[in-house]
């Protein structure tokens, strides 16, 4: 679950890592007292999850009580979703850094991630100019020691003053990671200031699904997903990436899946949704693909492999699913494994073409994408 930059700066603060003061409104009439709190100029940021913000102008620096309000105002009314916004200091910059803490899946231990050049796309960085990343891994059964963040911090040429805080803050964003079970805790930019402080620009902070349950402040609504139907999958427990494409995915396993995926854009095709149908969710044809008829995609496709999911059982499935949503969409299926025979009488008697072979699957669904 990804929370807001004001969330995230919530639990920064928690454990004593510096924040720009700031107020969160959600409406214009709130702005005249946020104002005289926080004074000008200010910066007004657009809380929605999403990265490059102010790409995307949904950060604004404003220097008068006029130009704050025709910005809210603009905010709010944008395309962009925008139900609250940050209304922080401006913060008198001399130099940004970047600093993260995430998973590293092949060690299994936490990663700290740093970069003497902040507010940038770490990935790009990473293609550009990798020597410029540094690295430290912490085995979380023993937890963070100095010399971790030592080690980072002389890699990056701060003044001594600079670098007792920036160690400082690493040890604290460790703590917010471990205890709030994240999988990203990221600072990008932090701040050095003209005078000499350390404070956290922005925040990132992604709580792993599987522990909400710890964090009962955080409570799944829709102003967390992109659209109806991501929002409706999570409260299914179904697996859902929203994408902008005219092909519909309905697939068992995320292995299979980025296959699936490769192959629809290699034959010119684009991908509207990823939606998880196997797994515990093989017996749920009807709800998968009612979540999948509400991206308006010109083509559903349909790829498992199942061993445990049963073949015939999805095919069951996504026939009583035809019968009672009607799709105005084709239907192209490429359903294997376990009492696949069955599922292949299923499909033909309900009048579907069953193909064995994914990437004439593929080829079929795109072909049908051109002709729509």
């Amino acid at each position: 679950m990804r929370l807001f930059e004001y969330q995230a700066k919530e639990a920064f603060r928690e454990m004593g890592i510096p924040t720009p003061r700031g107020i969160l409104i959600d409406k214009i009439d709130l702005l005249d007292s946020a104002l005289k709190e926080i004074g000008l100029p200010c910066v007004i940021k657009s809380q929605v999850l999403r990265g490059g913000r102010g790409k995307a102008g949904l950060i604004q620096f404003v220097k008068s009580e006029e130009e704050a309000r025709e910005k809210v105002k603009e905010l709010l009314d944008s395309p962009h979703q925008v139900k609250k916004l940050l209304i922080e200091e401006a913060v008198n910059i001399e130099k940004e850094i970047y600093l993260s803490i995430t998973v590293d899946p092949l060690s299994a231990k936490a990663m700290v991630i740093a970069c003497s050049e902040g507010g940038v796309d770490i990935e790009t960085l990473a293609v550009e100019a990798p020597e410029k990343i540094i690295k430290e891994k912490i085995d979380m059964n023993l937890g963070i020691m100095g010399y971790h963040s030592r080690n980072i911090v002389y890699q990056m040429n701060l003044a001594p003053e600079i670098t007792k805080q920036v160690v400082q803050i690493i040890y604290q964003l460790y703590q917010v990671f471990t205890q709030y079970d994240a999988e990203l805790a990221e600072i990008n930019p932090l701040f050095i200031t003209k005078d000499g402080k350390v404070i956290a620009g922005d925040g990132k902070l992604n709580i792993d699904d599987n522990m909400l349950a710890k964090h009962p402040q955080y409570e799944r609504t829709r102003e967390y997903f992109e659209s109806d139907a991501e929002y409706e999958a999570a409260l299914e427990g179904i697996p859902y990436l929203q994408f902008d494409g005219d092909i519909s995915l309905m697939c068992a396993g995320a292995g299979l899946t980025t296959t699936v995926y490769d192959l629809i854009n290699y034959a010119g095709g684009s991908v509207a949704n990823y939606l998880e149908f196997g797994g515990p969710n093989y017996r749920k044809a009807v709800r998968a693909m009612e979540l999948c008829l509400k991206n308006k995609a010109k083509v559903i496709l349909i790829v498992t492999f199942g061993t445990i999911a049963r073949a015939d059982v999805m095919a069951e499935g996504i026939v009583e699913a035809i019968e009672k949503l009607k799709p105005d969409c084709p239907i192209v299926t490429c359903i294997r494994g376990t009492n696949e025979e069955e599922a292949t009488r299923i499909l033909k008697g309900a009048g579907l073409e069953p193909i064995f072979d994914t990437e004439i699957a593929v080829a079929k669904a795109v072909e049908l994408t051109q002709k729509r």
